[in-house]
């Protein structure tokens, strides 16, 4: 005899009902895995372990026994010593005195010579015209009281006496247009002198002619430095012009 379905009974439409029950109970059966494990911990938590740190039972006793130690070395055996009898004989070195007496006979006299005393030379400072504290003082320019009135009153002096003396057609005899322009460096030194004078120009002729005139320049009061006579050193441009066909 066969089963026959009942057409009426359609159980798919309550599948989806199934499926939620089965979630939820499996949910329930999880949540309460869950809490009952964290329950298991919890009591184990709470207790405290006790430990007895004390020591009831004395620590044993460590003996070394002794070991068999080598007898120390016999103390090295001494030098023999050989004793000198203390009968050597010593000369005592007589000490004579070397004080002389004024009514002792001078035996020898020895000449001296002049005694030359010789004498160091100072080396004298040089510093520039620029930098100097006391500038020399030019011949005519004593009334002046400030330094830089002082450096201008020289440096005024010393191109009226170039302008005045300068032979300017010598650069139009050699040849030469144009501006040109003859460098003298001198010096006047500690005692107001000028010395030491060098050119440079464009010609030879013409540094000997600045050489020459600058030699024209009179003895002056010398320059001062930390309220010492020094050298000054003094640099002159000579600078004249030339025209063509002249």
């Amino acid at each position: 005899m066969k089963t026959k379905k009942n057409p009426k009974a359609d159980l798919a439409k309550y599948r989806l009902i199934f499926v939620q029950i089965g979630l939820i109970v499996s949910l329930g059966i999880t949540y309460i895995g869950i809490e009952w494990s964290f329950k298991q911990d919890t009591e184990y938590t709470n207790e405290k372990l006790n430990i007895d740190m004390s020591i009831t039972e004395a620590p044993p006793v460590t003996q070394l026994k002794p070991q068999n130690m080598p007898p120390p070395p016999p103390p090295p055996v001494p030098e023999i010593i050989e004793v000198i009898d203390d009968e050597l004989e010593v000369e005592e070195t007589e000490i004579q005195s070397t004080e002389t007496s004024l009514d002792d006979p001078m035996e020898k006299v020895i000449p001296v010579e002049a005694i030359v005393e010789e004498k160091t030379e100072e080396k004298i400072e040089e510093v520039p015209f620029v930098f100097i504290a006391n500038t020399p003082v030019y011949p005519g320019c004593e009334n002046e009281t400030e330094n830089d009135t002082k450096k201008k009153c020289m440096s005024d002096k010393i191109q009226e006496l170039v302008k005045k003396n300068f032979d300017t057609d010598l650069g139009a005899n050699l040849g030469l247009e144009g501006i040109n322009r003859v460098i003298v460096v001198f010096k006047i030194d500690y005692k107001g002198d000028v010395t030491d004078i060098r050119a440079r120009g464009p010609h030879k002729a013409l540094e000997k002619e600045a050489i020459r005139v600058v030699k024209l320049i009179p003895k002056m009061t010398p320059g001062h430095q930390r309220n010492k006579p020094v050298n000054v050193s003094y640099t002159l441009p000579i600078v004249f012009k030339i025209e063509p066909g002249i």
